[in-house]
């Protein structure tokens, strides 16, 4: 039997997964209406849909991990073992691009300093951009995640949860090949695009200083809206960058992880950081774009609606 701790992370995760779902599974539904509607599509909402797709499929492992881990042993074999990784390392590091080139375009839009050159080019050519860089992105997401077809798994690997090999006595004492590959990939996959954000991030930040002391003598007579759609936006990075950083070193601890009954806790605790980021993340994206915003009160106004009825042709 699981021990309760265990129980409860999961229960939280399942919850997680499920909340994960209603949003990235909004957010597509709503981007890909409107493009079927207007018949074209912005920058932004080009990255969302490829954001909130990669999100589903991310959800998806999660649950597959918890499946594999502590309910079947579905990873028995090596093959399945390395298919599993190597889509789990795919979405996750596609994730964090597509993050990474939203962030970027936040950026580029709302900072109007003509006198950085290279930002200028970027402002003017970003639109066609865009199509690009999702592109790359996915090619460098295969780049760091396929080689884990290649990598042999470890008795680490298969043995870590006692599932892959029924009454296993093999515990790992030190760091194998495919171990250290496994971090190496990941580490790489996640560096990038991280500094990227950090350093949008940063831009923002010195922008919104900038502006705020040119308006100060305008403070006393009206709000500058530009100072709004900084904050706006440093606050939906700030706290991609924190839920990303949290779920990064959760799943860094997944990875270290070992069968011995004093990581119970910290497995349990790492499903629930890991499993939190891209459904919270989905959120705040709805909370922070004002069209998604509309659409969600739309909606839920709609399904009120619809009870309301329900409830009155049952009182009837």
């Amino acid at each position: 039997m699981l021990p309760p701790v265990l129980i409860i992370s999961i229960s939280v995760v399942a919850i997680e997964v499920v909340a994960g779902f209603i949003g990235n599974g909004f957010i597509t539904a709503v981007n890909i209406i409107n493009w079927v509607k207007s018949k074209k599509i912005s920058s932004a909402n080009m990255i969302l849909i490829f954001l909130s797709t990669s999100r589903l499929i991310l959800q998806v492992t999660i649950l597959m991990y918890i499946h594999s881990l502590y309910f079947a042993g579905a990873f028995k074999l090596a093959s399945m073992y390395k298919a599993f990784g190597a889509v789990w390392m795919f979405v996750n590091h596609a994730s964090l691009w597509f993050s990474t080139w939203l962030c970027v375009l936040y950026c580029v839009k709302i900072i109007n300093d003509v006198t950085q050159w290279l930002l200028l080019q970027i402002k003017l050519r970003i639109a066609g951009m865009v199509p690009w860089l999702l592109l790359g992105s996915l090619v460098i997401s295969s780049v760091t995640s396929l080689p884990l077809l290649w990598i042999t798994p470890s008795t680490y690997l298969c043995s870590s949860t006692g599932n892959c090999i029924e009454n296993s006595t093999a515990r790992i004492t030190d760091w194998d090949s495919s171990y250290l590959y496994l971090l190496l990939l990941y580490f790489v996959g996640c560096f990038f695009p991280l500094v990227l954000s950090v350093v949008t991030s940063a831009l923002l930040i010195t922008s919104l200083r900038k502006h705020t002391k040119k308006m100060q003598c305008y403070v006393d007579t009206f709000r500058d809206p530009l100072i709004d759609v900084h904050l706006t936006a440093i606050k939906s990075i700030i706290s991609f960058l924190i839920l990303y950083v949290s779920s990064f070193v959760a799943q860094i601890l997944l990875i270290l992880s070992t069968s011995q009954s004093k990581d119970v806790v910290k497995v349990a605790v790492s499903l629930v950081v890991a499993g939190a980021y891209p459904s919270i993340h989905s959120i705040i994206l709805i909370i922070v774009n004002s069209k998604l915003k509309l659409a969600f009160r739309i909606l839920c106004q709609h399904f009120k609606c619809h009870l309301e009825n329900m409830t009155l042709s049952l009182t009837l």
